[in-house]
């Protein structure tokens, strides 16, 4: 078992940053996979970024290109979203998760943590 714990969500206005932190506790981080998801209000939540054990990264282009940068520290359990640039349309609950198989299948959920850009 996994449990994920999300941190750094808040209100930002158009153009500003947020770091976004997910607190891993359980089986052994480092053998996971670990990825960001974001489900926007009235739409179906959608891949963001995707670490693998080894520090491997991946992107949602068409959403984030060049605007987040996802990260993993082992010694610390935790996995990073740093997020710049924000715009409006980036407003969503923000969702940690963990997996063998990130970012294709996923195994462990944190309970998500509010972005809102808005001026």
């Amino acid at each position: 078992q996994v449990q994920l714990v999300e941190s750094g969500g808040g209100l930002v206005q158009p153009g500003g940053s947020l770091r976004l932190s997910c607190a891993a506790s359980g089986r052994t981080f480092s053998r996971y996979g670990m990825g960001w998801f974001r489900q926007a209000p009235g739409k179906e939540r959608e891949f963001v970024a995707a670490v693998t054990w080894s520090g491997r990264v991946t992107y949602n282009v068409d959403s984030v290109k060049g605007r987040f940068t996802i990260s993993r520290d082992n010694a610390k359990n935790t996995v990073y979203l740093q997020m710049n640039s924000l715009k409006p349309e980036d407003t969503a609950v923000y969702y940690c998760a963990a997996g063998v198989g990130m970012p294709t299948t996923q195994d462990y959920w944190g309970q998500g943590t509010q972005v809102t850009v808005s001026s």
